[in-house]
């Protein structure tokens, strides 16, 4: 399984940044996508998932009303559009796939198979 992220980059705060997970590898197998971030000395910590068949969604609190995740048709892509973006939201964002997960796992990353090499992005104050 092959998870490319794209889109990161700098941005000052209230901005906004779209990024993108491209699945490389079966994308017919994959049950659910969501989006992680790690800043500096922190711990990864859940953004958004969405279930790939009928695409239903959970954010983290601290991102609801702000980010949107969202797929294409052939479940080969998923978007996380960030808006209002926070300096505490300067962190490498994850993509990550996983072909079982029920949706009371979707945040927690260890449950997750497959992972992408990450996007930074930077947000200024």
């Amino acid at each position: 399984v092959q998870l490319q992220a794209f889109g990161g980059g700098p941005v000052q705060s209230g901005g906004f940044l779209r990024l993108s997970c491209v699945n490389s590898g079966r994308p017919s197998r994959r049950k659910v996508m969501g989006w992680f971030r790690q800043a500096p000395g922190k711990e990864r910590e859940f953004v958004a998932a969405i279930l790939l068949s009928g695409g239903t969604t959970d954010y983290a609190n601290s991102v609801k009303g702000r980010f949107t995740i969202s797929k294409t048709s052939d479940k080969n892509t998923v978007y996380l559009q960030m808006n209002s973006l926070k300096p505490e939201g300067t962190a490498v964002h994850y993509c990550a796939a996983d072909d079982t997960l029920i949706r009371s796992s979707w945040s927690n990353p260890a449950q997750y198979n497959y992972w992408g090499q990450g996007a930074l992005v930077t947000v200024s104050s």
